[in-house]
C-alpha cells in the first residue's frame, strides 16, 4: 500500500476547502469531517475506480450554489472551471482526485444545486502502526535584502508571499496584478527579481513579464502556477532568466527556487 505524503494532502485539502469558500459567495457553513469506512465488493462493483477495502474517509462540505449533475460530471477535468477569469484555473479539485488516484484511493462528489457541495476523499487505511517518515527540515536559503516584486491577484496568496519572503530576508514589493506593477517596473526602484502568477486579470504573466523586460532587460522573472511542471519546458514559454514553480511548493522549495535565481 502507498504511503501518503503529508504535503500533498495538506494540499488536497486546502484545496478543497478553498473551492468551497469560493461556492459560499454570501458566506455559509465549510465543515473538515473524518471517518473510517469499509467499501465492500457490493459497492465498488458499482464504482469503476474503488476497490473493496478498509478506508480513511475526509469529506470537505459547503452550504454553496452547489452543482447540477453536468458540472458535476466535468469537475474533475484539469482547468474545467465556473470560475470567471482571474479567479481561479479549476485545478484544486483535478489535484485532489490524482492525489486520491495516486494513493490507490477515489474521490466522491455530492451536490445539489442550492444546498451545496460534499467532496470526499477516499484513501487506503494503513491498520499497522504509524511510522514517522518525516524528513529533517531543511532550513530554506536566506536574502540579502534583493528587492521582489510579488504579482498576484488572490490577496490571501499574495500576503502569504510577502510573509515567507520578507521572514527570509528580501524587501517585498506588491502588485494585485500588471495595472500597479507596471509603473513600478518603469520606475528606478530596485527590483532583483519578479515574481508573477501566470493567470492574472487583464494581462496575463507572460505578457507583463515581456513588459518588465522592455523597461528591464534581462529582469530574472519566477512564474508561480498551479498549472502543470511540464508546461515549463514548452519552450514558447520560458525565456533564459526565467522560471517556474508549480503550486503547492514547500517554504524550503521557495526559498531555493528565488536563491538560485538572483545568484545566477
Amino acid at each position: 500500500m502507498p504511503t501518503t505524503d503529508a504535503n500533498q494532502l495538506e494540499s488536497a485539502v486546502l484545496n478543497l476547502a478553498i473551492n468551497a469558500r469560493d461556492a459560499m459567495p454570501d458566506g455559509g457553513r465549510l465543515t473538515i469531517e473524518t471517518t473510517n469506512e469499509h467499501l465492500d465488493a457490493a459497492y465498488t462493483s458499482l464504482q469503476e475506480d474503488a476497490a473493496p477495502g478498509d478506508y480513511v474517509v475526509i469529506g470537505v462540505s459547503d452550504t454553496g450554489t452547489g452543482m447540477p449533475a453536468d458540472v458535476v460530471a466535468k469537475a474533475i477535468d484539469p482547468f474545467f472551471t465556473t470560475k470567471p477569469v482571474g479567479e481561479g484555473t479549476g485545478l484544486g479539485l483535478s489535484m485532489a482526485y490524482g492525489f486520491a488516484k495516486q494513493t490507490r484511493g477515489h474521490l466522491r462528489i455530492h451536490s445539489e444545486v442550492g444546498h451545496g457541495t460534499t467532496i470526499k476523499l477516499y484513501l487506503p487505511r494503513a491498520l499497522q502502526d504509524a511510522v514517522d517518515l518525516e524528513k529533517p527540515v531543511e532550513e530554506a536559503p536566506r536574502g540579502q535584502g534583493e528587492t521582489i516584486l510579488v504579482v498576484e491577484d488572490d490577496a490571501t496568496v499574495r500576503l502569504i508571499l510577502a510573509d515567507i519572503l520578507a521572514e527570509l530576508g528580501y524587501d517585498v514589493q506588491l502588485a494585485s496584478d500588471a495595472r500597479p506593477a507596471i509603473p513600478i517596473l518603469q520606475s528606478n526602484r530596485r527590483i532583483d527579481l519578479m515574481m508573477s502568477d501566470v493567470m492574472l486579470p487583464h494581462i496575463n504573466g507572460r505578457k507583463l513579464a515581456e513588459i518588465a523586460r522592455a523597461a528591464r532587460p534581462g529582469l530574472k522573472v519566477l512564474f508561480v502556477t498551479g498549472y502543470a511542471e511540464n508546461a515549463a519546458v514548452r519552450g514558447d514559454f520560458l525565456d533564459p532568466g526565467m522560471d517556474m514553480l508549480t503550486k503547492p511548493f514547500a517554504l524550503d522549495a521557495l526559498g531555493a527556487k528565488v536563491r538560485a535565481m538572483i545568484e545566477r
